[in-house]
């Protein structure tokens, strides 16, 4: 009885057994699956994260080159991509991944380069991250306007975008971006009317008060040199697939460009009598300003690189349809011999989205004309680079103008005006009203040729793939 009793016990303890790694193996099978599923996705989540980091280590790689070598977009090889480069660890000094990168130039007309580097690790090659960012070098068209004497906004006028004098500022009007002096204190002229002569800040005036909180003095200055194209080359461009013009030996040459892609070049046979007027400087100027006769020359497309030099002064205006950039220039410089761009009708873009835009670089002043329309749009960067932008002041018949509007940027390395007043601030000659609008697309797209700022490459945009 005893014997078989304890066989009973054992059957009984084996089947307990089996129903305890029965149940066990129920209950945790799920969770060990749990487990190893978990485990992968950690692993593959730390091989994403490390491919990515390297994908990481390709862009700021690039970013470096072309802070050396700022137009080469072919690594250093002169072949096409992709360009594979070995990662290596830091602490270990073990190449543990690759990155191969693909580099777009940047098109016609921009600065923008695109950056894609796709990355991965040896260990777990087919796991792989891609990143692409886009850099560009802003153009010194990034201000709205840009001056190397002082400047007075009236209450009338309004500046839409950045703006900057290394002189000091009189701001009375409207703005609706950084306003900057490089000075942070200065006695401004009589030219900046009452109570000057006078010390005041920076920049100072009647603005409202939103107004005065975009108000930064002082900031450094521009280096207007830098504004001085190479015109050398751009003269060089001109001759071998642009559109040169030489001395025209008569009273220089009208530019008027047409919404087909066009320019029609003329040279002017007559001007119109137009009174004495004074510039900024308070120099008079007997000299006709507007044509009265022109001889139609020909009529060509816009060249495929944009570039027109012209070793005379010119007329220009028209609609654009295209990139160009127009200089009018004499070299070597000369004060006396510089020749001047007149702007006598409105200068206007086919579309402003940033296909179509135009660059006048005078080496002297650009002037808009006596006859002018009294409701003038002047779209364009416009660059005078000795001299001024600027209407004459005319003390007898004086013009009172309505309204000029230019959308674009304004860079004069003088005083600059459109509308000259007296000291109650009323307009005794030029335009009562002034819009100045900032074209954005002149930021990384400038005209062909045009200068670009010292800031280098900056990153606009970064995004990974998912």
């Amino acid at each position: 009885m005893i014997l078989k009793n304890r066989k009973t016990n054992k059957g009984d303890i084996i089947l307990l057994l089996l129903f305890i790694i029965f149940i066990f193996s129920v209950t945790m099978m799920p969770i060990i699956n749990w487990a190893v599923i978990e485990t992968k996705v950690i692993g593959s989540t730390v091989n994403r994260e490390q491919a990515l980091q390297i994908a990481e280590a390709g862009i700021n790689y690039y970013q470096w080159h072309l802070a050396h070598f700022p137009t080469d977009y072919q690594d250093g090889t002169n072949t096409s991509g992709p360009y594979i480069h070995d990662y290596t660890d830091f602490d270990s000094q073990k190449i543990i991944g690759q990155y191969s990168l693909v580099i777009t130039p940047p098109t016609n007309g921009s600065t923008i380069v695109t950056i894609q580097s796709t990355g991965w690790t040896t260990a777990n090659p087919t796991v792989k991250r891609t990143i692409t960012a886009r850099y560009g070098i802003p153009s010194l068209a990034l201000y709205s306007f840009l001056s190397n004497d002082v400047i007075w906004i009236g209450p009338d006028e309004t500046i839409n975008g950045q703006m900057q004098s290394n002189g000091g500022i009189r701001f009375d009007g409207t703005g609706n971006a950084p306003i900057g002096s490089a000075k942070s204190t200065y006695t401004c002229p009589t030219s900046q009317g009452n109570p000057c002569p006078h010390t005041e800040n920076g920049v100072w005036g009647n603005a409202s008060q939103a107004v005065k909180n975009f108000w930064q003095f002082p900031v450094p200055a521009v280096d207007f040199s830098s504004l001085t194209s190479n015109l050398a080359n751009m003269k060089t461009l001109a001759l071998s697939g642009g559109i040169y013009l030489p001395p025209s030996n008569t009273n220089g040459y009208s530019l008027v460009f047409n919404s087909d892609g066009t320019v029609s070049v003329y040279k002017v046979t007559s001007l119109n009598r137009t009174p004495t007027g004074w510039d900024v400087n308070d120099v008079a100027h007997n000299e006709y300003i507007d044509y009265k006769n022109r001889s139609l020359q020909y009529t060509v497309p816009i060249p495929s690189n944009g570039i027109i030099y012209i070793e005379d002064k010119v007329w220009v205006e028209g609609t654009v349809s295209g990139r160009v950039m127009l200089a009018a220039a004499k070299l070597p410089y000369s004060s006396s011999t510089a020749p001047t761009i007149y702007i006598p009708n409105n200068i206007l873009y086919k579309a402003k989205d940033g296909s179509d835009v135009l660059g006048l670089l005078s080496q002297k002043d650009i002037v808009v004309t006596y006859g002018a329309p009294s409701n003038l749009e002047i779209d364009a960067a416009l660059i005078a680079q000795n001299g001024s932008a600027q209407f004459f002041y005319y003390k007898n018949n004086p013009p009172i103008k309505n309204n000029i509007s230019i959308y674009g940027s304004i860079m004069t390395f003088g005083q600059w005006t459109w509308t000259w007043v007296d000291n109650y601030n009323n307009n005794i000659s030029g335009y009562t009203t002034t819009t100045d609008t900032y074209d954005i697309n002149l930021m990384f797209a400038p005209p062909p040729s045009f200068p670009l700022s010292s800031m280098g490459y900056r990153q606009l945009s970064w995004t990974s793939d998912k």
